[in-house]
Order: C-alpha cells, then structure tokens, then sequence
C-alpha cells in the first residue's frame, strides 16, 4: 500500500488519477487546472454504422490529457502497454512495490464497485495498493473515490479490447529535480486548446462539430428504435457520466476562473464569461435531451419521444458553436 494518498471530491476519471499521482510528487493542483493544463477541452460528434447511437465527446481522447500535462509541466511520464497478463502485472507491481501510485486505463465495466454497467474503455484510476485478492483503487467521487475490485475484475477491465481501449496500458509521474511553475504554463495550455479546437482537421471536431451535432440532433428521433434509452443515456453521458456536468464545460470554466485570479488580462475574463454561458447551455442542451426520451408511455421507453425538444437542443447547439467559437478566439490571442 501507498501511504499517505489524498482522496478529493474530483468528478473527472482521468483528472483523478493524475491528482493521485502529482500529489505523490509533491504537486497539489486543483482538478479544474489539470484539465486545463493538460489542454483537456474538445468536441467530438461521433457516429457511425456500426454504433447503436450517436456519441458527444467533450474533451481530448484518453490519454491524451496525460500526455499534454506531463508535457506542459516537464514531468517525465513512463508509460506501458502490454497483450501479456503477466507483463501487465509486472508493469504496476514494481513501481507500487516500490511506494509509487500508478495511473491504469481500463474499461469500467469489469470493475466490481463501478455503478453503471457500460463499457467504456477509455477509464482512468489510480492504483495504490494490492494484496492476494484485491486491488485498492481511486476513482471519481460518484464511483465512491477509494474503491476495490477483485484482481480478476482488474485484469479484465485491463485486457478489454474495444472503442478507446488501450492493451492494459499503465503509467507513472515522476516530477524533475526543479519543477516547472504550473502558473508559468497556463496561456502556452489555453492556446494550444484554442487553436485545436478553432482549427479542426475535421467537420466533426472542435466548433466545427458543435454545428454538426446542431443539424444532427433534432434528427435523433429518427436515429433511435428505443428513445426511451437512447435519449436519457446520451444526456447522462453529457451531464453526469464523469464529465464533471455540461460536458466537461464547468471544468473548464472553472480553470478559466481561477486563472483570471493569476493573470491580468481582459481576454481571459472574456473567455471565462462566454465558458460560463456556455456550460448553461450544455446543461439546458442534456436537459432536452433527455425530456425528449421521456415523451411516451411510462417511463419513456419505447415512447415516441418529443421532437420539439431536439429542434430547441439543435438551436441552443447553434449558440454554443458561436460562443465556444467566439470564447477559443479571445483565448487564442493571449
């Protein structure tokens, strides 16, 4: 076991994990700031033939936040994938055997304490200990923060190949002798978000695929065989599923609120107010969402759902492609 781990009220998987292993380094940032030193915020509209509905992604791909953190505060991250059970045992017991926390990205599905059985193979957590049947973890607040789940549990959540899913991926941090000032990197962070998400390489991405979800989404009707499902989980995933509420927005905005108490700078301020707005709007956005699932008979499944719903979704989405569009051109000038 690790001594000494620090459980937060943290909403966010991967942000989470990284406060674990950073606190363990002696960095103690607040979850808004690693999601935004780590340039966590996007968009993604993603659908294909093969998905029973449409996906709406809010931050960078897993790992990925990770990997833009260690980068921006010049931590040395030692990363691991493997096919090998043994391998990937190996890979965590000797850095936990050794008093070191380490980051895992898994599927959630396997994990015995997990509250919604889906799978998602793009799950963080930190692992901070082990005996001869359980693995002691940390994981988001909802999740109940330190957990535990069977070591089988673990290595299949771990081997799960799928949609996001690393080969039993692992990691650590390790802090250099003189660390860099995270105060110091926050506009480098800020712009490098802004113009991802201003310059996407395609329609689906950044501003970009907010106007897409715009002309999509009064369509889901059409989409679904079972709104009464399909609906409320797509709103839960916006809302709830450890986005931090409004699509990972009110994480962002508050990393721009309390970057505008370190820097002096108008544009900041004007970002943080349009990143305000603009998590209303998500909200209100995962609000229609799901009243239009619940339309119909009890319950809403199976129901007709309302389409009235999804034509004002689509319009509040037609703001937000404006706002975030307007807010990533005042951040990208700082």
């Amino acid at each position: 076991m690790v001594k000494d781990i620090d459980v937060r009220d943290t909403r966010h998987c991967e942000t989470t994990a990284l406060g674990v292993l950073l606190r363990h380094e002696g960095i103690d940032l607040s979850e808004p700031m690693l999601f935004g030193l780590g340039s966590g915020l996007s968009f993604v509209y993603w659908d294909s033939k093969s998905m029973g509905f449409p996906f709406l992604g809010g931050r960078v791909k897993p790992f990925e936040l990770t990997r833009n953190l260690a980068a921006t505060l010049g931590l040395d991250l030692q990363a691991a994938e493997t096919t090998s059970a043994r391998k990937a045992w190996q890979n965590v017991a000797v850095p936990l055997d050794a008093g070191r926390p380490v980051g895992l990205q898994l599927d959630s599905f396997h994990l015995e304490y997990f509250t919604t059985k889906v799978h998602f193979g793009g799950h963080v957590v930190a692992l901070y200990g082990y005996d001869d049947e359980r693995a002691h973890l940390i994981d988001t607040a909802p999740q109940g923060g330190a957990v535990t789940t069977g070591l089988d549990s673990l290595a299949r959540a771990r081997a799960q190949r799928g949609p996001m899913t690393a080969r039993n991926r692992s990691f650590t941090l390790t802090a250099p002798a003189a660390p860099v000032s995270p105060y110091d990197r926050i506009v480098p962070a800020i712009t490098t978000c802004a113009h991802a998400f201003l310059n996407p390489p395609i329609a689906n991405l950044g501003h970009r695929g907010i106007e897409k979800a715009a002309r999509q989404v009064p369509k889901w009707l059409e989409r679904t065989e079972d709104p009464g499902t399909d609906l409320p989980r797509a709103a839960a995933l916006m809302e709830r599923a450890g986005t931090g509420g409004a699509l990972f927005r009110n994480l962002y905005r508050d990393f721009l609120a309390e970057c505008t108490g370190l820097l002096d700078s108008s544009r900041l301020r004007t970002g943080h107010r349009l990143y305000a707005e603009a998590a209303t709007l998500w909200t209100e956005v995962a609000g229609l969402v799901e009243a239009a699932g619940g339309a119909g008979d009890a319950g809403g499944v199976g129901g007709a759902g309302d389409a009235q719903d999804l034509v004002r979704a689509g319009t509040l989405l037609d703001d937000l492609a404006r706002v975030e569009r307007e807010a990533m051109a005042e951040l990208v000038a700082l």
